[in-house]
């Protein structure tokens, strides 16, 4: 009798982990359903425009190359100063901003114009000063693609959140989407390494779903992870576990004497800055007994300190302002910001790659790679790649939906009858929730609608079953 009970004993116990087993993989594969079929949309759309701005520089260089290029016209350029004027001649109006010069011969020298409350890139032939024309800037074809990347072309704080939401939940599709793919009482490498392509119907979509999403959710994270840097709320947080750690950058690196208090940043009064230095408090030049600096003493001093081309040279802004030295699209080695006091031309401040601390490195090399600029050509195809089998993960997620979908219902994953499992579940992916704000919210935010709405609906109820 006892080793009857013995075995029933066992036999219970090995259902019951069956069980829970059972009830793990239905309430995770849950959780990934409701996350794709929402995301979804918001994922292709970062995928697209993201495999279009990776290759800024060629499609710009090919759209408008009769503005970006002229003809190499001898080893004498004309003084910046002389090329303000002209543009100035043209645009009375406008005020410049700031000027980029570049490392090949043949482009232009671009300079940034702001008019009538709109910022334009007027472009001027860097031998002969003749200004070959303008485009405003937020009309650049890429920059329509930067704008549906990072703010769904609507802008504002609300389109920029929801792009942030769906990268964090990307990463709990990805955790998921590995639970749910893992190899479990499956010996062989077909459907789980390489799909069966002998098969049909759902079978083979499945795999066409799952075998690739292994092979690139590496990639898939590290290009999410390298872009969080500029959302909102999980950017900010990096930016200041960064300074709270020393690990981002140096308030006044390679520079002498007392530094005036401010509280104005590097980003708001200067262009093309390197993340790691954005946050930089901008120094104040002395009194203005003396004459302002030319534009030709400023890049002579930029020169001087070894700022590689392509940099942009933003002007001062008001009588303390100071001319701000910055390169941030080479490589991040490269990176160099430098604020320099517009009369008496001492560098207040000069923060290169060198000086950031580990995180600031870290991160300025993910930016670098994200944009496909890290280590050339092969880069942007890795990134376009990565970027097609994200588009074509989703594609293939809804074929597999909809040969599955019962008609009527959504066709969601049967709900677990283990509300413990359920709970314990929830507890985690409320855990991720405080790695990521955004998704944590949204977590709370649809338990309540479930529980208090959806819940009390009848029709709508049994079309979510």
């Amino acid at each position: 009798m006892e080793v009857v009970k013995a075995d029933k004993n066992e036999q219970k116990e090995k259902q019951s982990k069956k069980q829970v087993k059972v009830s793990l993989f239905q309430i995770v594969w849950r959780w990934h359903f409701y996350a794709g079929l929402i995301f979804a949309p918001f994922l292709i759309i970062l995928a697209v425009s993201g495999s279009v701005y990776l290759f800024k520089p060629q499609i710009e260089s090919t759209l408008y190359k009769d503005l970006y290029y002229i003809q190499e016209e001898g080893s004498s350029t004309s003084n910046p100063s002389a090329q303000v004027a002209n543009v100035k001649g043209i645009y009375p109006e406008g005020i410049v901003t700031s000027l980029t010069f570049h490392d090949d011969p043949t482009r232009t020298t671009e300079i940034s114009l702001m008019e009538n409350g709109q910022t334009s890139s007027v472009f001027v032939n860097p031998y002969s000063g003749e200004v070959m024309g303008s485009l405003k800037k937020e009309e650049k074809f890429t920059e329509i693609f930067k704008k549906l990347h990072s703010e769904l072309i609507v802008g504002g704080t609300v389109a920029n959140r929801l792009v942030e939401l769906a990268a964090c939940w990307a990463v709990i599709l990805l955790i998921t989407g590995l639970y749910i793919w893992w190899p479990r009482n499956r010996s062989s490498i077909w459907g789980t390494i390489l799909p069966r392509f002998n098969k049909k119907g759902r079978t083979f979509w499945r795999d066409m779903h799952a075998v690739p999403a292994f092979w690139l959710s590496l990639f898939i994270l590290i290009l999410i992870a390298t872009g969080l840097p500029w959302s909102g709320v999980m950017g900010e947080q990096i930016k200041r576990l960064a300074t709270s750690t020393n690990t981002g950058y140096p308030p006044f690196a390679h520079s002498f004497g007392e530094k005036p208090e401010s509280i104005i940043k590097t980003k708001d009064v200067a262009e093309n800055v390197p993340w790691a230095t954005e946050n930089l408090t901008v120094p104040a030049s002395s009194s203005n007994d003396y004459l302002p600096l030319s534009l030709e003493d400023v890049t002579f001093i930029a020169k001087n300190e070894e700022i590689g081309k392509p940099y942009t040279l933003s002007m001062p802004k008001g009588e303390q302002g100071v001319y701000t030295i910055a390169t941030s699209h080479t490589k991040p080695g490269d990176n160099a910001t430098l604020h320099v006091d517009q009369y008496t031309g001492s560098v207040l401040s000069d923060v290169r790659f060198a000086d950031y601390g580990i995180m600031g490195k870290g991160i300025t090399m993910g930016i670098a790679l994200h944009e496909g600029r890290l280590f050339g050509l092969a880069n942007q195809i890795i990134g376009l790649l990565v970027c097609l089998g994200l588009i074509g993960l989703v594609i293939s997620s809804i074929i597999m939906w909809s040969k599955r979908k019962p008609k009527g219902k959504l066709g969601a994953p049967a709900k677990p009858k283990d509300e413990k499992v359920t709970r314990i579940v929830f507890c985690i992916m409320l855990a991720m929730g405080i790695l990521m704000p955004l998704v944590g919210i949204s977590i709370l935010f649809v338990f309540i609608v479930d529980r208090f709405i959806l819940s009390k609906i009848k029709s709508l109820k049994t079309w979510l079953s």
